[in-house]
């Protein structure tokens, strides 16, 4: 049996899936210490569900707590960062276009040292071990042991990187040490940002699994967890200490993947209407489509794989203003049970409009039968409106696609979209996150840029050996070999290069090893 739990910004849902199929659930308002509503969701589901915990094999949890560290500038690490490149890439320096309180926050201290390759492979640069040293010196001088090494076009050849790596570890043995080829695309100062968001985590890191370990523990569930990750895969303990950064979107890709297991449909529009916010994005074969455009975290433009998802402030604790025409942003989020008319507080949410329209049974709805017929239509009016806009915005093409409505805002929806597409709404919707989680599998990526020429005549071999790369880091993360295969391979090819070349990326997922994957709690 899985547990898979996930942490939204108004509840916390966790299922049990027996053998592919959902069993029981349990859904708390989120604590606002996160560990608070997780133990109180698993006590729920262990205690007065009978779940014994010596069942439970795995547990699969998505949160947004790393996120929400960069967004809201806290609980960051003092970052130092070597970049090699010189002299041609010095021109932009480090966290250049970065908001001027997130760089004070993490002390950002930049060097850049000769180095780095050519979007052909070949060295741009030397690299001088003194140099280096030096570099190494004047960051540790300041206390600094989260350090960023990054190269130009070091995707393409990680050599000068894992050098330098190799260097600060063994000059710093405390050190933590983000490689930037391992965590973005060719774009430097985007793939350099994400390693740099990644090193202001590594010391919130441990704490965070730690705690869920304390909460698994105490509850007497002794089995490996994991955390899912942005493209709606998994990550054990290891891969999160190394590379926090890759939970940043596992809320939308878990709701995602979900309805795609609760309702079949593998190609679809999914709408996730939590308690703040409605999360809309595109299933392709089962997985979120994932945007080929860079995205901005906490203000901070990043090179890593992301879904792409639109964001509204649509949600179950959305307050309702100006007679219905006005829906959120603002929410009352987890405070929903306490604040809504529904349940004796004095806000009108959207909650409040589902229950006086009949489309829910939560609270008491004597309490909302004051609430005037107009405000009622004109705020269902609205909601329709947000959300054909939403569907508007994230569809490619005219063809019909069906929607997937999940999240326990769906009752929120009363009346078709303008597109007239088929609505899809499966058995457990309101937890769909949570499902996402416990089926979630372990990816591996990897990428190279090869002359179109090779390709073109075949390149078989060059393919190999991107997936054999790309299978190497799936199996670090805790993927079972025996069960890999390949779900998507990319070809972009480059402008401006004296001859025709094309970056190949190669996506591998496969399942969970439970006998070598994660530590155990």
């Amino acid at each position: 049996m899985r547990l898979g739990i996930d942490v939204g910004g108004t509840n916390t849902d966790v299922v049990a899936l027996d053998h592919g199929r959902v069993t029981l659930c349990r859904k708390v308002p989120t604590s606002a210490d996160i560990e608070g509503g997780v133990r109180q969701a698993l006590r729920a589901l262990l205690e007065r569900d009978r779940v014994s915990a010596l069942d439970v094999d795995a547990v699969i949890i998505g949160t947004t707590q790393f996120l929400n560290a960069i967004v809201q500038r806290r609980d960051l690490a003092c970052v130092g960062i070597i970049r090699a490149g010189a002299p041609i890439g010095t021109s932009l320096p480090p966290m250049a276009d970065w908001p001027e309180d997130l760089v004070q926050a993490i002390g950002g201290k930049a060097e850049m040292i000769r180095g780095g390759h050519r979007h052909t492979g070949r060295d741009l640069g030397p690299l001088d071990p003194a140099e280096l040293d030096r570099a190494i010196d004047r960051i540790a001088a300041d206390g600094i042991r989260n350090i960023v090494v990054s190269a130009v076009h070091s995707p393409v050849n990680p050599a000068h990187e894992e050098a330098m790596a190799a260097r600060v570890r063994q000059r710093l043995p405390d050190a933590a040490v983000s490689v930037s080829h391992e965590l973005g695309g060719l774009g430097l100062l985007e793939r350099e940002n994400a390693a740099l968001l990644n090193a202001a985590l590594a010391e919130i890191a441990p704490r965070v699994l730690e705690s869920f370990g304390t909460v698994l523990r105490e509850l007497g569930v002794h089995c490996p967890y994991f955390l899912c990750a942005n493209d709606g895969t998994t990550l054990n303990l290891e891969s999160v200490v190394r590379h926090p950064v890759l939970t940043f979107a596992s809320g939308p890709t878990n709701s995602m993947r979900g309805a795609a297991f609760l309702s079949g449909v593998s190609n679809a529009i999914v709408i996730d209407i939590g308690g703040t916010t409605t999360d809309i994005g595109i299933l392709r074969n089962g997985f979120p489509r994932l945007s080929n455009t860079v995205v901005e975290v906490g203000g901070v433009r990043v090179g890593f794989q992301m879904p792409d998802v639109l964001s509204i402030g649509l949600g179950g604790g959305s307050l309702v203003q100006a007679a219905g025409d006005v829906i959120g942003p603002l929410s009352v989020g987890y405070r929903l049970t306490d604040e809504a008319l529904v349940f004796g507080g004095s806000v009108l949410t959207a909650t409040d409009v589902a229950v006086a329209a009949g489309a829910a049974g939560v609270g008491d709805r004597q309490r909302v039968a004051h609430l005037e017929a107009g405000v009622i239509e004109s705020a269902l009016r609205r909601i329709g409106a947000m959300l054909d806009t939403g569907i508007d915005r994230m569809r490619t093409s005219e063809q019909s696609v069906p929607v997937v409505l999940v999240g326990g805002g769906s009752i929120l929806v009363r009346r078709p979209f303008s597109s007239g597409a088929e609505v899809v709404t499966p058995p457990n919707a309101d937890v769909a996150n949570a499902v996402g989680a416990a089926i979630a599998q372990v990816a591996g990526e990897a990428e190279q840029v090869f002359a179109s020429r090779i390709l073109n005549a075949g390149g078989d071999a060059a393919l190999e050996g991107v997936t054999a790369r790309a299978s190497q880091v799936a199996v670090r993360r805790g993927a079972a070999a025996a069960t890999l295969r390949v779900v998507d391979v990319e070809h972009i090819h480059l402008s401006y290069t004296a001859e025709p070349m094309t970056r190949v990326r190669i996506k591998v997922v496969g399942d969970i090893d439970l006998r070598a994957g994660a530590k155990s709690t």
